[in-house]
């Protein structure tokens, strides 16, 4: 399933969820002109003529519960200057689990936030309140969004993608 919009938002319903993806630049969601695309894949094991079997990603309308798949989101720098200061943002939804260590981009910091998207940091600095209501570190299962930020400026016409994967609930 994909879906193309340019920033600051786009969504795309897929699985049951509602997943939203935003640029901003510079602090400001509405400057810079990025060109977003969502791809959701379900990883599965392909059989190859010899025998041997190959995973690849294919499209995915339906997961079950149990299944993995990956999102990926690519972005376009459309305008005639390089964009500096990006952050890709993305929640993760309810009905997934993160799977830890999943997300990544070239080029790019991976942070998290585990309060709706309020605040991000690195898995390391992240909190939550237990049951007891004592703070305890952050997992993987607390995480609600991952932002991805670029490390250098994207030059016009240049190209980047960021990827996590999660499990159906």
């Amino acid at each position: 399933m994909t879906l193309r919009h340019g920033i600051p938002w786009f969504s795309t319903l897929a699985l049951g969820a509602l997943t939203c993806a935003s640029a901003q630049q510079d602090g400001d969601p509405t400057r810079g002109n990025l060109e977003l695309t969502t791809v959701v894949e379900k990883i599965v094991e392909v059989k190859q003529k010899d025998g041997a079997t190959k995973t690849q990603l294919v499209a995915v309308d339906v997961a079950l519960p149990g299944d993995e798949v990956v999102y990926t989101v690519s972005f376009t720098n459309v305008s005639k200057q390089a964009a500096d200061n990006i952050r890709i943002t993305n929640p993760i939804p309810s009905d997934m689990r993160y799977l830890p260590n999943s997300a990544f981009g070239p080029g790019t910091e991976v942070l998290y936030s585990v309060d709706g998207g309020l605040t991000f940091a690195s898995p390391k600095e992240l909190t939550v309140a237990s049951d007891s209501g004592a703070r305890r570190t952050a997992d993987a299962s607390d995480y609600t969004h991952i932002r991805w930020v670029l490390k250098a400026p994207l030059d016009a016409g240049a190209k980047g993608f960021a990827r996590f994967s999660a499990v159906v609930r």
